[in-house]
């Protein structure tokens, strides 16, 4: 059984690993400002459709970007609430006091 914790977590990595790749910050950068076809993503970043779609469907599984289609043209946009959790999580983080040193090991734990 998934508990809360690890269910936000696995979400989390998810995330956070889609926004690893250089290509795909790109695509988000572009998105940012508007919403945008495949191809007009493709021009704008020189890559070839078959390499952009697979970082789209891995943006689109972490939740970080929508599609919608219209007609035979799919659009994509950013998702803000998704990257709002994000900022809710680092900014959690940003706000921690200072740590506390670890207390020495047992000697006989050596």
């Amino acid at each position: 059984m998934t508990t809360a914790l690890e269910k936000r977590s696995d979400t989390l990595l998810v995330r956070f690993k889609a926004l690893s790749d250089p290509l795909r910050l790109e695509v988000i950068e572009l998105l940012r400002s508007q919403e945008m076809c495949v191809c007009d993503l493709c021009d704008r970043m020189e890559i070839a459709q078959s390499k952009l779609s697979f970082h789209l469907k891995t943006l689109r599984e972490a939740g970080l970007i929508s599609a919608r289609q219209d007609g035979r043209w799919i659009y994509y946009s950013l998702n803000p609430a998704e990257f709002g959790e994000l900022e809710d999580y680092l900014s959690a983080l940003r706000q921690l006091g200072p740590q506390s040193l670890a207390r020495p090991c047992s000697p006989d734990r050596l």
